[in-house]
Formats: structure tokens, sequence, C-alpha cells
């Protein structure tokens, strides 16, 4: 009788888990209230530009709500507790406020003022203060003009993540107009400085002469590329790490064109090109903390998206529900942002399977983050993304590899899985663990960059990837995928078995119509490989140390690399040798009158068109001082 009881009180516990996990899924998708904000307290503003502040990285905030309030806020057995979708949608300063001086503060007793800021900080989604600093209206460089767009495609551009379709990252002479025997000549134009930013991984969308980025301040700008003056701003509340894209829309209005771009709350995002105007907001996923980490792709009237989560940080500590977050890829109608189709990377219902001592409740499957731009193939009418781990076990064939879906239906085409059995959540190496750490773990082979699709000497396609564990590897896109050949980045050897380190690449390459090049990470540093045949060509190393991991891009005989200690590097595609080199990281006088500095270039990288080149600098999502708030651009005097 006794264990019928433990049983039933199972099954409603778990009824109650499930139901709960629905509440929160419905609550995102109808948009929970907005809490009025509160003021900022004194001295906790963030300050964009200013060094030295005893901040932890800005998406530790996760990790700490995990191991610290998700026994409450995701327990819906405690009573009174405000749930975690509703934190989501309150300010910064009102999450604090209540850390350290409001109804919180006895709970968070342990924790550290700079550990509250970035709670309050991940859980909005912006750094403290940025709402009423980050808005354009404020900046003294506002243009004097706002003249009608010109269309997006006839000039020189760079529009989102690899520029192309095929995410190459290569940019074409003609609209480079940026030559090898150009780039040693290369000076600083003008800095733009982002109100209270403090990481920066937006890469910079050109076209029709406008410069568009995001930020971490919650919101995107419209600057013009040749002076910086700033046209407009729009701002979306939460986090743009991504590249954002620029393309036609119709049944909006007087808007012509749209600039589209994902947030760190997994909303889409539709404005007006021309004046910042919002035409529409999607949200693409529910989960509590499902994003847009990577670059929306804009394709012949539709949209794109790629969506991942922060689930990992530290889903193995117990008090945590883990798993219930699954990366997709969602195509979206881009003039109305209604939702066509969603495919998830990891298939089957997500499911309530056990109990812990605890009470906390453990779900599966989970995993499979898209944290890549799209790569689109008209001739195949496939998009391919990269994926990543599982989080709970068994591991399906279409994590840690590449998948292809048909751009029409979303039906998937074929899956290569780069390695076997990886299961990896963070938090699970203390003695006092989740029940759902798998064993063995990881080892955490996420593949983050986008497929490169390109044509190959003598008429073949490939579709290229690197992995964490330093290969490179090229898949028929013509053959469901079949593997032409895979190597490793230091020595262009062929793998035998998954195994073997050959550097680390994670973010991304560029192809031209020789060779493919990454930066490999680690002693690594940039690799060239032949693009046929994966052989080794070169590989350059900076004297000056950082680590090369950034995605570097392409132009006819360079190719550019970011550094982690935010020196961007120009390197002969010939030989390797550099050419020329900048230290972002340093402080800069901006056009908008912002303090601001560079840091880590370790994401997104340059991207070239029209004579300038443009960078971000400044990535600090786990080390606060490699930090940055500062876009560059440079031109040739």
């Amino acid at each position: 009788m006794k264990r019928r009881i433990q049983i039933a009180v199972s099954v409603i516990t778990i009824s109650i888990a499930l139901l709960a996990y629905e509440f929160t899924a419905l609550s995102q998708q109808r948009g929970a209230p907005a809490v009025p904000g509160a003021a900022v307290p004194a001295g906790q503003a963030a300050q964009g530009g200013q060094r030295g502040q005893a901040l932890p990285g800005t998406e530790t905030g996760w990790s700490l709500f995990q191991t610290r309030c998700a026994v409450c806020h995701l327990n819906p057995a405690v009573d009174l507790a405000i749930p975690g979708t509703v934190l989501r949608e309150m300010t910064p300063e009102k999450i604090f406020a209540s850390l350290t001086t409001g109804s919180m503060k006895e709970k968070s007793e342990g924790i550290t003022d700079p550990q509250k800021r970035r709670i309050a900080e991940f859980l909005s989604g912006r750094p403290m203060g940025s709402s009423p600093a980050g808005d354009a209206k404020n900046m003294p460089n506002k243009c004097a003009q706002n003249p009608a767009m010109t269309e997006p495609a006839a000039g020189a551009s760079w529009n989102g993540w690899g520029n192309d379709n095929s995410n190459t990252r290569f940019q074409p002479a003609a609209q480079a107009r940026l030559t090898a025997a150009d780039v040693p000549k290369l000076k600083l134009k003008w800095a733009f400085g982002f109100p209270t930013g403090e990481t920066t991984s937006s890469q910079p969308t050109i076209v029709s002469g406008r410069v568009f980025v995001g930020s971490d301040n919650g919101y995107i700008y419209s600057l013009d590329a040749a002076t910086g003056c700033v046209y407009w701003s729009f701002e979306g509340g939460s986090i743009v790490r991504g590249s954002l894209a620029v393309g036609n829309v119709s049944g909006q209005g007087d808007a012509r064109y749209a600039v589209f771009y994902g947030d760190g709350h997994a909303n889409i995002f539709a404005v007006n090109a021309q004046d910042g105007r919002l035409l529409w907001k999607t949200k693409v996923d529910s989960h509590i903390v499902a994003r847009i980490t990577a670059g929306t792709r804009y394709y012949n009237g539709k949209l794109f998206v790629p969506v991942s989560s922060s689930e990992e940080f530290s889903s193995g500590t117990p008090d945590y529900p883990c798993c219930t977050s699954r990366g997709s890829i969602v195509a979206m109608d881009a003039n109305t942002g209604k939702i066509l189709w969603k495919t998830w990377v990891v298939p089957g219902e997500m499911k309530a399977y056990k109990i812990q001592s605890n009470g906390v409740v453990l779900y599966a499957p989970g995993g499979g983050g898209v944290w890549n731009a799209p790569t689109i193939d008209p001739a195949r009418q496939a998009v391919y993304i990269s994926t990543g781990d599982a989080t709970t076990f068994p591991s399906p064939a279409t994590t840690d590899g590449v998948i292809a879906v048909d751009m029409n239906n979303g039906k998937l085409l074929w899956s290569y899985q780069a390695d076997e059995k990886d299961v990896f959540m963070g938090g699970c190496n203390g003695a006092v663990r989740s029940e759902a750490c798998p064993n063995p773990m990881g080892p955490d082979l996420d593949i983050g960059n986008s497929p490169i699709l390109k044509t190959l000497p003598g008429g073949k396609r490939a579709l290229l990837v690197g992995t964490k564990q330093g290969h490179v590897i090229a898949l028929d896109p013509d053959n469901n995928g079949a593997v032409l050949y895979r190597v490793l980045a230091t020595t262009g050897q062929p793998v035998i078995m998954s195994g073997g380190r050959g550097g680390n690449i994670v973010w991304g390459g560029a192809a031209d119509d020789q060779n493919v090049y990454y930066g490999a990470g680690g002693g690594a540093g940039l690799v060239a490989l032949r693009l046929a045949t994966g052989e080794k060509v070169w590989a350059f190393t900076p004297t000056q140390g950082g680590t090369l991991g950034a995605a570097p891009t392409a132009i006819p005989g360079v190719v550019f690399e970011g550094a982690s200690n935010g020196r961007l590097f120009a390197v002969s595609t010939t030989n390797g040798s550099s050419i020329w080199e900048f230290n972002t990281a340093q402080e800069f006088t901006t056009v908008n009158k912002v303090p601001a500095h560079g840091g880590a270039i370790s994401v997104s990288g340059a991207v070239i068109s029209g004579g300038m080149l443009f960078v971000s600098s400044g990535y600090a999502i786990t080390s606060a001082p490699s930090g940055g708030n500062v876009l560059l651009a440079f031109s040739v005097e």
C-alpha cells in the first residue's frame, strides 16, 4: 500500500511539473506583462568604456540563477515565488533592487553584489542603466538628414553573417574596393561607442551606405558608413549577439526594406530599415532561456532563424529541472513574422522521466543548440545548419554535426554526425550534482560555425565545417552529406578516428576559390587548407600572443582575423605572412561621445564593403576584462 502511495505521489508531482512547464511556455508565448522599472541604485549603472569593474563575465548570471534561484523560481510547489519567465520580463534595476535591498535580500545572502548584478542583467537581457542611455535621440552625432535608402543589393554591401547565401565570408574585389596593396594603408576613420555596453559580438551589416549593428544594451543602430553619424536606434530590450540581415518587405505601409534580427529572449524583430519603426515581433521559442545567438538569414521573402539556449551553463546543479531546451531551425514569412515551420534538432516529445530525491523533476530529450547562421542552397532547395551536443541520453544522430532540411517545409533531408555519444552539461564537476549529469561526460563538441558551401576546382560542390577538435570536414551536399574528407587543421592529414586535437575551431571559417581559412585557436593560429583536398597550405600564429578563434574574413589576396587580446590581423593568402595589424584593446574617442574601449575579438569577424573595414571589439561572455563596447571603421588614407 505504501509503495502505491509513493508511486501515486510521484505521478502527481511529475504532472504538476509538466503543467508548470506548459504554463511557462504559454506565459512566454502570450508575453508576460512588463514590471515597471526602478531607478538605478547609485553607483550601479554600467558605464561603457570603464575598465576595472569587479564583475564576472556578462552571461554568468544564468549559472548563478540555476545554482541559487532555480529551486524556488522554477519550482511550482514553492508558494509566492515569482516564475522565472516573469522575472525575465523585469528590468535589471528592479531585479537588482530586490536582491540587494528588497524582498530577496535575505535569500541572496552569500552572493556578492557584482554577482547579483549579473543575475539581474542576464535575466533581463541587458546591462543596468541601458534603456535611457542607449537611445540615439540622446547622441550628439545625429545625421542631419535621412535620405531614402537605395536598393540594398545594388551597391557595395556585406549583408548578414557570411555575406552570401553560402556563408563563405568572402568579399569579391568589386564589392570590397580594397586591394591587398591598400590594406597596409588602413587607418581608423571613426569609432562608435555602445552606451553601457560591456560585451560586443554583433557583427555589423553594411548596405546602402549604412551600417546596421546590435549591442548588448538591447538596441540596434543605423549609422552612416562614411561618417558614423547615427540615423536611428531601436530598443528591443535584450542583448543582440548575432548579425543583422536586411531584405525587402511588403505589406508594411511605406516600408520597403527591413532589418531582421533575433535577441536574447528568442524574439525575432523586423524593423523598418529607413527609420527604425517596428514592423513586427515574433517569439520563436517559449523556453525560459531560449535565445538567438547567431544571425538570421533572409532569402526569397523568407527568414531562416537558428535557435539555441543557455540551459547548459550549470544545468548539473541538483536544484535545476534539466533538461527542457532543444535547438531548432525556424522558417518565417519575412513580411508578416508568421512561423511557417519549425524543425527540432533533437527529435521527440519532451517528457518527465525521473524525480530526484529532492523532488526536482528531470526531463528528456534536450540539447542540439544551433549557434550558427543558416546556409542556403537554392540548387537543392535546402537549408544547412551545424548543431550542438545533446544534454540527455541517448544523443541522436542529428547532434554534433550538420543537418540539411527542405527550405519549403522543414523536412529533414539528411544529417551527418561528426562525433557520437556526446552528452554534456555544465555544473557536474562538484561533489553535489544532479542525477541528470551524464556518464561519461561530454566531451562538449558542439559545431558552432556555419557550413560553408563552395564549388571545388573541377566543379564538384562541398559543404565545409570545423570542429572543436580542430577537424575540418568536407561533405557532399549532392550525395546526402557523404564525407569527401576529414583532416586535422594543424596537419592537413586525414583523420582515421574521431579523436585527436588539431586546434579548436568554434566560430567560423572563410573561403575563396582555392583555400578555406579557419581560426583554429590555441597554438594552431589561423590555418589555410586546400579546398579540394584539405591539405595544409600555411598557418599564421601571431608573436604578440592571443588566441585566433574569431570567424575570419577574406578578400582577394588577404584574410582578416581577430584575436582574444583584441588585435586584428591582415594576412596574405599567398604565404600566411602578416601585412597589417591593429590593436583594438584600447580606449577610443567616439563620434557619439560615449566612453568606449575595445577588447577580445573572439566570435564575429571584420566585414569589408565599399573600401572600408568594420569590426566590433570586446567579447566578454565569461571574462569581464576582455569586454568592450566599440564599433571601429577603417579606410585608406
